[in-house]
Formats: C-alpha cells, sequence, structure tokens
C-alpha cells in the first residue's frame, strides 16, 4: 500500500542531507519565473520595482511553475547522484517560464541560445523575452532545450514519455502529470503503460501526478480525491505509487528526495532483474504522487481573496500591478521574499554554491541529446524488387495493395533486430490492414500473462518481447510513436482512415512542433510521423456509414507546407515507393491513403518510381489522345484521378468513353501525390506553370475522381488559373452497409457518373455520345435494381477489368 512520506514511515537518510541550498536553487528558479511573467527591466530588483519595469501585457502562468521547479530540482539531485540519463516531459505545458529558468539555471539555455547569457544582461534578455513579440512563447515547446513535448493542448504527456522510453535502455523518462490534465481521455488511457514496457530492452517511465487541486477556474477531480483513492487508481493500472504531500518545504523537501531516491533504486532493480533473468510479466513500476498547493510561494491572498493553493493562482496573480500601487507593491514583496541577493551575484550570476547543484554536460536536462533526437541511426529499407507485383496484363492483376508492405516492414524488423529503431503502432488491425507478414519477424508487444494456453497464445503472435505496439486507442498509438520519432527512432502509424480522426488533434500539433523545431538550428531532423490511412472510405462498405470518413485528408493539407506531405498510391508497387521514402525522410508529416482490398495493379516497380518521382503524370496507355492528330491538339477531355477506387472507376470511365465514343481525345492523369497541385509558391512540391498546364492543359475540362471530400481538391487548387474547370467528384457523406460499387454510386463517382460528365464538359460533337449517355442512365437503374435483389454488384462491374480496346 502506497505511503504518505510526510508520516513518520519516510526513510529517515535523505532527512540527513542539508536541503536548505536545494531550497535556495528552487527559490532562484521561482525568482526566474515570477521576473520572466512581470518584468521587462531591474531583472534582480536592484533598484526599487517602478512601474516603468513591468511588461505592459502580462501573460503566462504561475500555478504549476513552482511545482514544476521543486520536481527538476529534485531530479536534478538524483541525476548528480547517479548519472542517470534523465528526460523531463513536462504535462502542464503552461509552466513554461518554470522549466525556461530551470534551463536557464543549469546553463544549457544560453549555450543554445548565446544572446541569453549567464550575466545581468543575459538575465534582462531572459525576461524580456518571455511571451513578447519576437521572442518566446509561454509554453514548454520545441524553443525549450530539453523539451520533447508541447504541453499546450493536455493530455499527451504520459503517452510521449512511454513512447521516448521505448527501446531506450538507459532512458528514464520522468514525466509530471498535471492534475487538470489527469482529466483528459487521452491521459486516463495512458495509465496502461506498465502492460508494454518490457524493462529487458526499454527505458523506464516515472510519473508524477502532481496534485494541485485547481484547473484555470476550479477544481480537479484527483485534486478533491483522497491519496488511498488516487493511490489506488494507478495501482490498478500496474503502479506502486508513493505519496508525497504537504505546504511546509523543510518537510517536502526531504519526502520528495527520498521517493526519487525509493524510485531510481526501484527502476534499476526492475531492469537489473530482467537483464538476467529475463520478463514474464509486467513490472511494478514506481510512481510518485505529489500533492502541493497550486502558486505555491506565491501571494496568499489579493485584495482579499485568496490566490496561494487556489485556482486565481493559475496565471498572473497580480493582474493590476501597472495601474494599482498596492498590487506593485505586493509584488516586489512576493519577489524580494525569494532574496535574489543571496541567490545571484552583483553581475547576475547564480553563486557558485547553487549552481553546483546542477548536473554537467549532457547529463542536463535541457542538454540530453534524446530530446534533441540526436544519436538516432538512420534507417535503411529493403531492395523493393522482392515484393514488386508484376501487374501483366496491366490492370488485370488483383492484389490486397498493402500485403506487399507488410513484408517490407517484416525485413525492416529483421534487420533491425540487434539495433532496435523501428516499431509499427496500430489499434489491433495490423491484420485486418493486411501487415500480418510482420508476425513472421516479431510478435505484438503485451507484457500481460496469458489466460489461455501456450498455443493459443502463439497463434496470436503476442509476448513480452514483441515490438508490434497494438492498444486499441488511436492516441496511444500515435502518442507512443510521436515520443518514439522525437527521440531518433523510426516508425508507422497504421489506422482505419475513419479513425485516424480521433488522433486528429494530435497529428496537428505535432506538424506544429515540426514547423517549428526547422527554425531551431540546434535540434536535429527527426524520423517523420508516417501515417497510413487503410480501410478506406470506398471500401468499408461492410462496415457502414460510421467508417467512412477521409477527414483527416482535409486537417492535414491546411497546416504549414514545410511540414506536410499527402500521397495516393493506387497499386501495391507505388505503396511499396512511397513507403520506402516517407520511412527515410525527416521532419514531415506523412500521410498515406491506401485501401487494404484486392485492388487492380497498373504500375510496374520502375514505372512506380518514376511516377512517384513526379507525382503526377498522364497515363498514355489508359488515355485515348488520337494519334496523328497535329502538334499541340489537346484532348476534348481530361480525366483525372487520386486514390485507388477513384483510379479504378476513372480507368472504366475511360475504358467507357474509348469503347462507345472513339472519336474522342481522351487524357488520363493520375495524381499521387496530391500536393503538387497547389502553385509552388503554396507548397513546395507544387508543379510548375508550365507542367501543370502540360499535364491539366490550359482550358480543357478536367473531370476530377478523387479520394476525399471534393472540397480538399479546391482548396488545393486555389491559385491555379481557371480552377472553375475542374468538376470534382469525391466522397459526399453518402455511405451505408451496401457493396463496393454501390458505395461510388452512392457519392456519384462511379464510372457511370465521371461518363456522364465528361460528355456533359467536352466540347463538340460525337458520334455515339447519347447512346452511351443512355447506357450509363440505364446501368445505374439495372444497378440499383440488381443488388437490392442478389445482395452483390452486377456481374459486368464485379467482374470487370481494364483492357486495350
Amino acid at each position: 500500500m502506497s505511503r504518505d512520506l510526510n508520516t513518520t514511515d519516510t526513510d529517515p537518510k535523505p532527512e540527513e542531507e542539508n536541503f536548505d541550498l536545494l531550497h535556495r536553487y528552487w527559490s532562484a528558479a521561482n525568482y526566474l519565473t515570477v521576473a520572466q511573467i512581470y518584468l521587462q527591466e531591474n531583472p534582480l530588483l536592484q533598484e526599487p520595482l517602478e512601474t516603468r519595469h513591468i511588461k505592459p501585457r502580462l501573460l503566462g502562468h504561475w500555478g504549476t511553475s513552482p511545482g514544476l521547479s521543486l520536481i527538476y530540482a529534485h531530479l536534478n539531485r538524483v541525476i548528480r547522484r547517479t548519472g542517470a540519463q534523465v528526460l523531463m516531459v513536462t504535462g502542464p505545458g503552461h509552466g513554461g517560464p518554470a522549466v525556461v529558468a530551470n534551463t536557464y539555471l543549469e546553463g544549457s539555455y544560453s549555450e543554445v541560445y548565446p544572446a541569453v547569457g549567464r550575466d545581468l544582461e543575459g538575465l534582462r534578455t531572459l525576461v524580456r523575452q518571455f511571451s513578447t513579440p519576437g521572442g518566446i512563447a509561454s509554453h514548454v515547446g520545441p524553443a525549450t532545450p530539453g523539451s520533447i513535448h508541447e504541453g499546450g493542448e493536455l493530455g499527451y504527456s504520459l503517452m510521449h514519455a512511454t513512447g521516448a522510453a521505448m527501446d531506450n535502455p538507459d532512458l528514464i523518462v520522468a514525466c509530471v502529470v498535471g492534475d487538470g490534465e489527469a482529466e483528459t481521455g487521452p491521459l486516463e488511457g495512458s495509465w496502461k503503460a506498465p502492460s508494454f514496457i518490457n524493462p529487458l530492452r526499454d527505458g523506464a517511465v516515472l510519473p508524477i501526478l502532481h496534485l494541485n487541486g485547481h484547473k484555470i477556474s476550479g477544481p480537479t477531480v484527483l485534486g478533491r480525491r483522497s491519496n488511498l483513492a488516487v493511490a489506488s487508481l494507478l495501482e490498478a493500472h500496474g503502479w506502486d505509487p508513493v505519496i508525497v504531500s504537504g505546504d511546509d518545504p523543510a518537510l517536502v523537501h526531504p519526502a520528495l528526495a527520498s521517493a526519487m531516491d525509493a524510485a531510481y533504486a526501484s527502476i534499476r532493480a526492475i531492469q537489473s532483474h530482467a537483464r538476467k533473468e529475463g520478463v514474464t510479466g509486467p513490472a511494478r513500476w514506481p510512481a510518485i504522487i505529489l500533492r502541493t498547493p497550486k502558486g505555491w510561494t506565491g501571494p496568499a491572498t489579493v485584495d482579499g481573496k485568496a490566490v496561494e493553493g487556489t485556482h486565481r493562482s493559475h496565471q498572473v496573480p497580480l493582474a493590476g500591478v501597472r495601474d494599482n500601487p498596492g498590487h506593485l507593491r505586493q509584488l516586489e514583496e512576493w519577489m524580494r521574499s525569494y532574496r535574489p541577493e543571496e541567490l545571484f551575484d552583483a553581475d547576475g550570476r547564480l553563486i557558485a554554491e547553487l549552481s553546483g547543484l546542477a548536473p554537467e554536460g549532457d547529463l542536463r536536462m535541457g542538454s540530453l541529446p534524446a530530446s534533441r533526437g540526436k544519436g538516432g541511426r538512420d534507417l535503411a529499407t529493403p531492395e523493393l524488387k522482392q515484393y514488386a507485383i508484376e501487374p501483366v496484363p496491366r490492370g488485370a492483376v488483383m492484389h490486397e495493395s498493402t500485403k506487399p508492405l507488410g513484408e517490407m516492414l517484416r525485413d525492416i524488423y529483421l534487420d533491425t533486430a540487434d539495433d532496435p529503431r523501428f516499431r509499427l503502432f496500430c489499434p489491433d488491425e495490423t491484420n485486418s490492414n493486411r501487415l500480418g507478414a510482420i508476425f513472421e519477424a516479431t510478435d505484438r508487444g503485451l507484457m500481460e500473462p496469458a489466460a489461455s494456453s501456450a498455443a493459443a497464445l502463439a497463434a496470436d503472435h503476442v509476448s513480452v518481447n514483441g515490438r508490434v505496439m497494438e492498444v486499441l486507442s488511436e492516441h496511444l498509438c500515435q502518442g507512443w510513436l510521436e515520443g518514439y520519432l522525437l527521440t531518433g527512432r523510426h516508425g508507422l502509424f497504421a489506422s482505419y482512415e475513419a479513425f485516424a480522426m480521433v488522433s486528429a488533434s494530435m497529428t496537428i500539433q505535432h506538424a506544429k512542433w515540426l514547423q517549428h523545431s526547422r527554425d531551431l538550428e540546434w535540434r536535429e531532423p527527426v524520423p517523420s510521423l508516417n501515417i497510413l490511412l487503410t480501410s478506406t472510405c470506398w471500401r468499408n462498405d461492410h462496415n457502414g456509414f460510421s467508417h467512412q470518413g477521409p477527414g483527416l485528408i482535409d486537417a492535414v493539407i491546411s497546416l504549414s507546407s514545410t511540414v506536410v506531405r499527402v500521397y495516393f498510391p493506387p497499386d501495391a508497387n507505388t505503396l511499396l515507393v512511397t513507403a520506402e521514402h516517407v520511412l527515410k525522410s525527416k521532419d514531415y508529416v506523412n500521410l498515406v491513403v491506401i485501401d487494404k482490398q484486392e485492388h487492380p495493379q497498373y504500375l510496374s516497380l520502375e514505372e512506380a518510381r518514376q511516377h512517384a518521382a513526379v507525382g503526377a503524370s498522364a497515363w498514355d496507355w489508359a488515355g485515348n489522345e488520337i494519334p496523328g492528330t497535329p502538334s499541340g491538339r489537346e484532348p476534348d477531355i481530361v480525366l483525372a484521378c487520386a486514390g485507388d477506387v477513384p483510379t479504378q472507376e476513372t480507368l472504366a470511365a475511360a475504358w467507357l468513353l474509348k469503347k462507345h465514343v472513339p472519336d474522342m481525345s481522351v487524357r488520363v492523369v493520375n495524381v499521387m501525390d496530391a500536393m503538387v497541385l497547389p502553385p509552388p509558391g503554396t507548397h513546395p512540391h507544387g508543379l510548375s506553370s508550365a507542367k501543370f498546364q502540360e499535364l491539366f492543359t490550359a482550358d480543357v475540362d478536367v473531370v476530377m475522381a478523387w479520394h476525399g471530400y471534393a472540397r480538399a481538391l479546391h482548396q488545393l487548387l486555389h491559385g491555379r488559373p481557371e480552377p472553375e474547370r475542374f468538376h470534382v467528384r469525391g466522397y459526399n457523406e453518402q455511405g451505408t452497409t451496401t457493396t463496393p460499387f454501390d458505395m461510388v454510386v452512392l457519392n456519384k463517382v462511379s464510372r457511370y457518373h465521371l461518363v456522364m460528365e465528361a460528355l456533359h464538359r467536352a466540347k463538340g460533337e460525337f458520334a455515339g455520345a447519347g447512346h452511351l449517355l443512355e447506357h450509363c442512365q440505364s446501368q445505374l437503374e439495372a444497378h440499383a435494381n440488381y443488388i437490392r435483389e442478389h445482395f452483390e454488384d452486377l456481374p459486368e462491374i464485379r467482374d470487370w477489368v481494364w483492357t486495350q480496346q
């Protein structure tokens, strides 16, 4: 059972230490936190505080900061005593000034930002830059040394910490979880980490649940619960928590030191046993529940209202200091209570006896190589020929397009077995997504003991040493992968297309992180976040409307062009080429969209490479541009497509036009890289005006079959000349449990709809056009009747294959 470490059960050894210096170090961090929030001048109060010293706009968060600085100082103590590599993940990201203050005190901040020196002028720069134009943001983000986590959107800290620990055996990830953050769904799911952390090959995660009792304007759920109730929650998830609580630093310092010493000893004991004896089940990893007041050491009351220990300390406790002389005096009293003249010398340098409390070199948490992506090894990919599909005859070979990718990923696992740096993360769908070949190389990783027989367990490919991470949570899968990537390793998140929207906000936040990281020379490029969307809207006809939704495409294409890429490989070979590219890329969010069911195969491996290199190309073999016509003759219509099902329907439409209206000149353009469509000034992949015109002509109408929502494609085309000539057919929220072809009919993307649109848009009169129009209308009517009678598609639809006329 958990212990309250402010009781007589406390290990007495840390009490023999002199915690006065550590307390003063904590005071220095608290002082610099307040100074960053309030001051623009007079950083050490070397003269009486005046209004002119105060920033005109007061932004920042004080309430969580004292707790973060307390934890940082005690982690420093552990590092100095043990030499451990410790990464600190800060869940309450709005405690940015506290983490900046601590990285400044240890010296890592000034090393990456020389203008913020460790002297009086550097202190002035430090306080002036915080939450000001041209300065730094108030959250712990990419610009904060030591951080792999932007805590602005709450809920992801513990999953990032868990991913960082995977395949990182020497790393301890201390994760501060705020009690407001603990109310989010993603964080609640993250407590399952002990079921997936293997002490034999992984590092350790040390959760520090900081209960200060309040959010921005009210109490927290766990803050109101008893110590026993909170400890029981963590114990039920497999942790071994201890509790440190109090508001007297003289008691809290030794109690927290004892808790951290015990946690470190427990972590090393667990790892030592596992690495000598092996593992058979989940470890009982330590956790710390820290209960201290919100806004600790700040103003007790302001204008007669309690502040310390309440939600009123959350942001800026004294908001009227420029207009209210009483507030200004109270701020000065508050800041002088830390005795800055005893912490810093007259030149603004932290006194030697305090600076000696910080770790040295790369052991400083702001300088830890893993936090900057340093030390990650590149990922070699196998030769693709061994997985390629031979599409002969073209369009007639049917294959599950993601299956060869599974074979490729299997061999990546085998190639990295002795140097683990790749994992697949997937919500219980690896086999469903046709990636099951991976299980020839490794199992699903799960530390929980099996209730079934050993034979059944082997059939399920589950073991404690498995490195395929399956858990039925898109948040956990993506969050684990993000932590894994940001510390230098490689991976892939595979999800049903519709349910990648569950973690869409995480994708957006990660893209924002990468966008800002690119501007920081001291941050190493990190492997890209690769998201494979399969079980797509067009072929989830068996699951129905809830499983039909391509919305992540819309979310991603709106993000910074410096970091987002969206690919629609139309077949297995183009998927292999895409995977080879994205797995080697760095600093991108790569969205790869392809279905898992059997689809026609079109391109050889060499053709796939050529097609991928340009991102979009005219498939001359599929079109019907009339040979022998005068040079410069434009087609009568352009049929364009992006996505596997839209490609199949477009090819069928071209086939019908060639058969019934042979005098019509038809060009077929396949778009594999969606980001070639915007102008080059909008996205670096954008085709030049000349190349765009070469593909789509200058004035011929284009009938476009698009995988996602039509509005997304119109957004991409913005800025191109005459975008109104693009007539886009895409998913329009029409779906149900029905046949595969009925899905494209419901959304008016079927071959018949495309043909009718082409006949309507093409300029000129063509023999056979009227007959073909009647044929399309009659086929749609026959389709509607047939599927209701026979519950499957018409034979001429189901059995159709593309052939040369």
